[in-house]
């Protein structure tokens, strides 16, 4: 058990939307249909009894495929909204990455846009003018600065965004694929000031299709699949392993589905804590061997 302070809990988790008709047929059709009762709503459940829990300084790295639940549960784990059922608990401050590219004005210049970020982040004026030159240079757009948002590509517009949103000082960071802006020599930078986070103590969630940076960020991953959670386990390397032969053999047969992965997953986990017991009791043994050894020589003849 880590003696490290639980900071975000989730216990069986489930987050349902109601699908319906009623923006094809109107107010007065849907009306006349409730009064019949005719009018018929569809559950769908974007998430199902996911649980975990994580500890300072954790990085959680969540992945699956497009529709697996990986944004719907970011938005109940940030307070965006609430789950459906099950409980999330968050024993700090959350600042929450989900959408870069949102809450600018096309219309104002780069650098009108960034104290307008900086004031929705409820940073003030006065730190917005100490701070915009770190960054206007991190986002590497000091020639644009006077140009309208507008004529920005989606990547600088990201780019300044992470800019802005890395001067935030969080307990729980999360981030929604934020890692994949600009090109890869800002993707690296990007990386390295969230290392930097992190190694102040945030602990963070980070939502990625790229399996490259999950393996080299984060400690801890949970695997989900359409709404179900196939994994939650700090064995990173094996999951992302089985979730890469998932993705090149979906459609192969029954034995690539996630229940397969989860099972190979589950006796890779067997077997490392075999290891594990097996290495504590090889360590246990050599320690009173040792201690025999140390009586013996205090031992006179």
């Amino acid at each position: 058990m880590s003696d490290k302070r639980p900071m975000l809990s989730c216990r069986n988790v489930s987050i349902r939307y109601q699908v319906g008709d009623f923006k094809n047929i109107g107010l007065k059709e849907w009306a006349m249909r409730r009064l019949a009762g005719k009018y018929r709503v569809v559950d769908f459940w974007a998430d199902r009894d996911v649980s975990f829990e994580i500890c300072e300084g954790d990085m959680l790295g969540i992945i699956g495929a497009n529709g697996a639940g990986k944004s719907t549960l970011l938005k109940a784990v940030s307070g965006i909204m609430e789950p459906t059922r099950g409980r999330i608990v968050r024993n700090g401050k959350v600042s929450a990455l989900l959408e870069l590219g949102s809450g600018f004005d096309g219309d104002l210049t780069v650098k009108e846009n960034a104290y307008l970020r900086g004031a929705m982040l409820g940073y003030t004026r006065k730190f917005m003018d100490r701070t915009y030159p770190y960054i206007i240079d991190f986002s590497e757009l000091k020639a644009f600065e006077d140009r309208p948002f507008k004529q920005l590509s989606s990547g600088m517009k990201s780019r300044l965004a992470f800019a802005i949103a890395s001067l935030v000082k969080p307990e729980i960071l999360i981030l929604d694929e934020v890692l994949a802006v600009g090109d890869g020599a800002f993707r690296a930078k990007s990386e390295a000031k969230m290392r930097e986070i992190i190694k102040g103590g945030a602990t963070t969630i980070l939502v990625s299709h790229s399996l490259v940076q999950v393996r080299a960020m984060c400690n801890r991953v949970l695997w989900l699949d359409k709404g179900r959670q196939i994994a939650f386990t700090d064995d990173v390397a094996g999951v992302c392993d089985c979730y890469e032969e998932y993705l090149k053999n979906r459609g192969a047969g029954p034995v690539y589905d996630p229940a397969a992965a989860k099972a190979r997953i589950n006796a890779r986990a067997a077997e490392k804590a075999r290891r594990e017991a097996e290495a504590r009791q090889m360590k246990a043994d050599a320690d009173k061997l040792r201690k025999v050894r140390e009586i013996l020589r205090g031992v006179k003849p």
